[in-house]
């Protein structure tokens, strides 16, 4: 007799292979039964219910945290060692990226931090675990106690006399009950022991992959699939809408057990939507109208999702076999719902955050950048933050009488106050500018008003002065059509850097001068130069030449003149591209700051 059955596949990284490993395993432990063999006949359902259980954790930790492919083995093994269970079931699930190491829960717990709940689940329902790591490869292994019976001898219990043909029908009944849905493997009544053993866990890992959710769908997927099939045979999650109370909720998830039967449940259930407020607690819940058709019947429950005093929606699940959910279940999904209408909430204030900022950022920037007469214009800007409003802004508009204005700013922070300044600083210099004041002018005025408004803010709320970097000039064309006059000035801003056509030369074009905004004495000087054809300007913001890479900077020994002077015979654009392009390969991580950057070339 072969000591060691041994099945093994290999599952792409992707949100099937869940489902995909509760399938081979099943497959494994069927095949095995129908064969004449010891300990096989000892895999009870208890056994393939943990086993099923503890393989889609592990994979699933596997997709979430390392996003490989899975590599899944299953064996029966035997200990000799006095004292040891001698049969156990063993699984195995590598990923391919053993760099990302595995903190013991334990001590997790320890130092107070989140994470590894789905290890702990494994301590908890297996007889032994661990985790090996090698050159290309992590494991995480468990062994399952295989209960099968010995005599004093050390050898098996003789089976009782039956003929080869009903031993054979025995097993092949077996296989088919591990391999069927679970609604025909045997009775459907709740596992006591493990509502008892394992509630715990599975509150607490559902806690940990539903907090980093920032899509409410996504909630919606992860409720469904953390229920099916430890709570219920299929659930469905409605949202409702956030506008008015009496618009209709939406079907966001449904999921079942089968899931060949997913599509004709939501057939099902899109025709009877329960409310838009359901009552405090769960309830029960009418068996869906022809569920006939996917299950037996059974018992359903629904549980709104409320947070905050304000319902989200109302989770659906249901259990055939049953006449009602017992008591400690419903305590137990309630406790779940709570959870997931808390992930829903947070995301739903995250998409308005996202909704508020992305609005604010479009009314702080312009909606379209003039075209300058003979001149070729590129405008690079990348916020850090999708979700946060930047601190850096550009402008580039008519002023009349032939003048052209360019603006880059940056102001100190980021979100709302950042913001704030930005929607005052930039009307105000539109304004100014197409007055008739010059560039000098309009930086002195514009520093009173910021400052003047600092003193209100801080007096009135006594929040800190924010303060402004501007980088502001006009460009006037020649009337020949080839080059312009520039005229600028630079207020604690990164100085513009000029490369000449004519010998590839980087000079800076002004001097540095105080930040706006920090006292409303200060007087500004600007600067006037020349550009000829070919000439090309290019303004920056910090988020560019602060750009770090260890202890050094990208500006270090000149490094934004240096890139600037490779960029000879190059168009606007492409020297904006080169640029950009330098700046993200200076240093791997993302950039910390936002990047703008303003190229003019006179044609």
């Amino acid at each position: 007799m072969p000591r060691e059955f041994v099945s093994r596949t290999s599952l792409p990284g992707n949100q099937l292979a869940a489902c995909a490993a509760r399938k081979f395993v099943r497959a494994a432990l069927a095949e095995w039964t129908t064969q004449d063999v010891w300990p096989a006949d000892g895999i009870s359902d208890r056994v393939v219910d943990d086993a099923v259980l503890l393989v889609s954790e592990l994979v699933t930790n596997a997709v979430i945290h390392a996003g490989t492919t899975a590599e899944v083995l299953c064996r029966l093994d035997m200990h000799e060692e006095p004292g040891r269970p001698p049969c156990g079931l063993v699984i195995e699930v590598s990923d391919h990226h053993p760099a990302r190491v595995i903190r013991n829960p334990v001590e997790m717990e320890r130092e107070g931090r989140e994470g590894g709940r789905g290890l702990q689940l494994v301590a908890a329902f297996s007889e032994e675990w661990g985790i090996t790591y090698r050159r290309d490869l992590k494991t995480i292994w468990c062994r399952l106690v295989i209960d099968a019976g010995l005599d004093p001898s050390g050898e098996p219990f003789p089976s009782p006399d039956l003929a080869e043909s009903d031993r054979v029908l025995q097993r092949d009944l077996r296989a088919a009950e591990i391999l069927a849905p679970a609604p025909m493997r045997g009775s459907r009544r709740y596992d006591t022991d493990w509502i008892s053993r394992g509630s715990l866990s599975f509150l607490a890992e559902a806690s940990d992959l539903l907090a980093g959710q920032l899509d409410e769908d996504m909630v919606a997927s992860l409720a469904g699939q953390l229920l099916v099939p430890r709570l219920a045979d299929w659930c469905a999650v409605w949202l409702n809408p956030g506008g008015p109370e009496n618009a209709e909720p939406r079907l966001a998830r449904v999921w079942h057990l089968s899931e060949n039967r997913i599509d004709g449940l939501r057939m099902v259930l899109e025709k009877d939507p329960p409310p838009a407020a359901v009552r405090a607690g769960a309830m029960p819940w009418p068996w869906p109208v022809a569920a006939e058709t996917f299950d037996p019947g059974g018992a359903a429950l629904a549980c709104p999702l409320i947070v905050g005093g304000r319902s989200h929606g109302t989770l659906l699940l249901g259990r055939t076999g049953l006449m009602r959910i017992p008591d400690e279940v419903i305590g137990l999904i309630e406790d779940f719902a709570r959870r997931v209408a808390l992930a829903i909430g947070t995301a739903r204030q995250y998409a308005r955050q996202a909704m508020i900022s992305h609005v604010l950022q479009r009314g702080l920037l312009p909606a379209s950048i003039a075209a300058i007469p003979g001149m070729e214009t590129a405008i690079v800007y990348e916020p850090t933050g999708a979700d946060v409003v930047g601190g850096d802004f550009y402008d580039l508009f008519p002023a009349g009488d032939g003048r052209w204005c360019f603006a880059l700013g940056d102001v100190q922070g980021s979100g709302p106050e950042a913001a704030a300044v930005t929607g005052l600083a930039r009307p105000v210099m539109r304004l100014l500018a197409r007055e008739g004041f010059g560039v000098a002018e309009v930086l002195d005025r514009l520093n009173r008003a910021l400052a003047d408004e600092a003193a209100c803010a801080s007096a009135v709320s006594g929040e800190p002065p924010r303060f402004l970097s501007l980088l502001y000039g006009e460009i006037v064309p020649y009337a020949t059509g080839r080059g312009a006059r520039c005229t600028l000035a630079s207020a604690g801003h990164p100085l513009p850097l000029v490369l000449s056509a004519a010998g590839g030369t980087v000079r800076p074009v002004a001097a540095p001068q105080i930040l706006l905004g920090i006292t409303d004495d200060a007087e500004y000087l600007s600067e006037s130069f020349d550009l000829s054809p070919g000439d090309t300007l290019l303004c920056v913001t910090d988020g560019i030449t602060e750009r770090r890479n260890g202890n050094r900077q990208f500006d270090d020994d000149d490094g934004l003149a240096a890139t600037l002077a490779s960029c000879a015979g190059l168009g606007a654009g492409a020297v904006a591209e080169r640029i950009r392009r330098a700046v993200h390969e200076y240093d791997p991580a993302p950039p910390d700051d936002d990047l703008a950057l303003l190229v003019l070339q006179a044609q």
